[in-house]
C-alpha cells in the first residue's frame, strides 16, 4: 500500500480515536479504549483495514499517536483528545523548560490569554524547539514559545507525559511564555 493511502487511513484512524468515533460507527470506553475488531470493521466502510494492516499503522506512525492494550484487543490513542476520556496519564515532574509551537497569527492572544487547549482537553507542549516548530509549521508560519515549566509546577500547575512523549498541561497562562523565535532561519 502506497504511503499517502496508508496516511489517510491513519487521519481517519486518529479522527475516530481522538475526535469522532461516531464517523466510524463505534464507541470508545471512558479510557479512550475501542475494540479493534470494531475499528477496523468501522474504517473498512471507508478504506481497506486489516490487522496486519492496523499494526503496521500503529508501529510506523513517527508521532507515536496510538497504543494497543496488553492483549492487544483494544486500541487508542495516547493524547490530543478533543471528546472527553481520561486516558490514564500520571502527573509528572516536568523540565524546567518545553517549547510551544504554533502559528504567529494566534501570537497576540497567547501573549494576552496564555495558551489555552481549545478544542483538546489539553495544551501540548515539546521538549525540543525543533519538535514545536514542525508543530507551528503545520498551522502556517511558525512560532515557537519557551514555556518555563519548572516555575509553574512550583507554583501548582500540574503536568502529565503521554506514552508519546507529549506533555500536557491544562493551561499556560501568559506570565511563563516568552518567544523563542518566530521563523526558522531558512524562511527568510
Amino acid at each position: 500500500m502506497k504511503s499517502k493511502e496508508l496516511q489517510r487511513i491513519s487521519k481517519f484512524i486518529s479522527l475516530i480515536l481522538r475526535h469522532n468515533p461516531e464517523a466510524a460507527g463505534i464507541t470508545l470506553d471512558s479510557h479512550g479504549w475501542a475494540d479493534v475488531g470494531e475499528l477496523i470493521n468501522g474504517v473498512s466502510r471507508k478504506y481497506p483495514l486489516d490487522r496486519a494492516l492496523l499494526e503496521r499503522i500503529v508501529a510506523e506512525d513517527e508521532k507515536g499517536r496510538y497504543s494497543f492494550s496488553d492483549d492487544g484487543r483494544l486500541i487508542r490513542a495516547n493524547q490530543g483528545h478533543s471528546i472527553n476520556v481520561d486516558v490514564e496519564l500520571e502527573e509528572k515532574e516536568p523540565p524546567e523548560i518545553l517549547y510551544h509551537g504554533t502559528a504567529e497569527r494566534f501570537s497576540s492572544s497567547i501573549e494576552r490569554e496564555g495558551l489555552k487547549p481549545g478544542t483538546r482537553l489539553y495544551v501540548h507542549l515539546s521538549t525540543t524547539p525543533e519538535a514545536a516548530r514542525k508543530v507551528g509549521q503545520r498551522h502556517g508560519k511558525p512560532i515557537v514559545y519557551v514555556v518555563n515549566s519548572g516555575e509553574m509546577a512550583k507554583s501548582g500547575y500540574t503536568f502529565f507525559l503521554s506514552a508519546n512523549g507529549v506533555w500536557l498541561t491544562k493551561n499556560v497562562p501568559a506570565e511563563f511564555l516568552s518567544v523563542l523565535e518566530s521563523r526558522h532561519p531558512d524562511n527568510n
